[in-house]
């Protein structure tokens, strides 16, 4: 089938909709070019009792707006849970102030709060030295490295502080409000990322894992400096063609859609072209991965994106490496990247391997 996005207009903040039973669709603003996130509310309606699913960064229009809703369409009702998908400061911001002012715990997956507490306390390897060293080695400019600090920083304002501690949640386990939702989790966009299934409704929340119109961005950190992001990501989206086209995904950023098997094949072929780019750039040479940046980012970035830039082009490298297509050249100041010259067809042939054998539809050994 075809993509399916639902033809409803977003709540407005400190406002919320009914998107599908038992759930309230809830938007709230970014300061970034991506200027909103969906947040969800989980109700219990027999019992008057709900949770709050992902928080929004902590500045003052989110919290107006939480208080809205708090004091408005959620009054009379009892709060049990804030649960949070994962660690970015859109989705875990807020954290602290809400489990604070509704009295609940913090449920977040063990994985995505200890790096959180890792980046916004910045230890090392999240420390501005590590960083620099790592990024350097791989080529990065002066400019590059200044945007690497500033998204460090931008971090911490937007994720001031964290709860002292949480209730685990974990895949294959079941939360229980009202409905069952069913946990999984997928790594690459972050370390442990959660989804929340409801087979009852065939409800999907996917956070930042699905999206509709974009694909999440996937890099590489100091903490697996020979980490395979991308081969985690594309075994994370291999698990949501599990879920009927009948499904309903509730993404992070977006419209609620449905066609989740036709969107992870976009996003299969999406991430294959742009490692059949970078196959066709290194043919017969050696590069480092800033010197690949402008290969897979064609237009002018901002010192916001230029961060993320970087790190989604070495997660496209290491998955090429790791899958054998690439060799990795180490010295003391320099991590390049290279591999023999190749004609277009073989080039095709191992971006589609490199996405296939990491998403499991394609055999190791074919």
């Amino acid at each position: 089938m075809s993509l399916e996005v639902l033809d409803r207009e977003p709540p407005a903040p400190g406002s919320a909709l009914e998107i599908a039973p038992g759930v309230l669709w809830v938007r709230m603003p970014l300061p970034l070019a991506l200027d909103h996130v969906n947040l969800w509310i989980l109700r219990d309606e027999e019992k008057k009792r709900y949770a709050l699913l992902d928080t929004g960064m902590d500045t003052g229009p989110t919290r107006d707006a939480w208080s809205t809703l708090i004091e408005g369409p959620l009054a009379g009702e009892r709060a049990v849970a804030v649960i949070v998908s994962h660690l970015h400061p859109d989705h875990v911001g807020l954290a602290h102030w809400l489990c604070d002012r509704l009295g609940v715990p913090l449920r977040m997956t063990l994985a995505e709060y200890l790096g959180a507490c890792l980046i916004q306390g910045r230890s090392p390897p999240a420390d501005a030295a590590t960083l620099g060293r790592f990024y350097t080695r791989h080529g990065a400019t002066e400019r590059e490295l200044a945007s690497f600090e500033g998204r460090a920083r931008f971090y911490i304002r937007a994720v001031p502080r964290l709860p002292a501690s949480l209730r685990r949640i974990e895949a294959g386990k079941v939360i229980p409000l009202g409905l069952d939702w069913q946990v999984g989790t997928g790594a690459g966009h972050s370390p442990e990322h959660a989804f929340f299934h409801c087979p009852e409704t065939s409800v999907l929340i996917s956070g930042d894992l699905l999206l509709p119109t974009i694909s999440s961005n996937v890099s590489v950190f100091t903490l697996e400096p020979e980490g395979d992001p991308l081969g985690d990501f594309l075994a994370a989206l291999a698990r949501f063609l599990a879920f009927g086209d009948d499904t309903l995904v509730l993404p992070a950023h977006g419209r609620p859609f449905r066609g989740a098997r036709t969107r992870v094949g976009e996003l299969f072929a999406h991430h294959e072209e742009r490692l059949a780019r970078l196959l066709a750039a290194l043919s017969g040479s050696f590069a480092t991965a800033s010197d690949m940046v402008p290969v897979l980012f064609e237009r002018e970035l901002s010192d916001h994106e230029r961060a993320f830039a970087f790190g989604e082009t070495l997660a496209h490298l290491h998955r090429l490496w790791q899958a054998g297509f690439l060799e990795r050249r180490e010295d003391p100041e320099r991590i390049t990247f290279g591999g023999r010259r190749t004609g277009p067809d073989e080039i095709r042939h191992a971006a589609r391997r490199a996405v296939g054998i990491a998403a499991g539809i394609v055999p190791d050994q074919e």
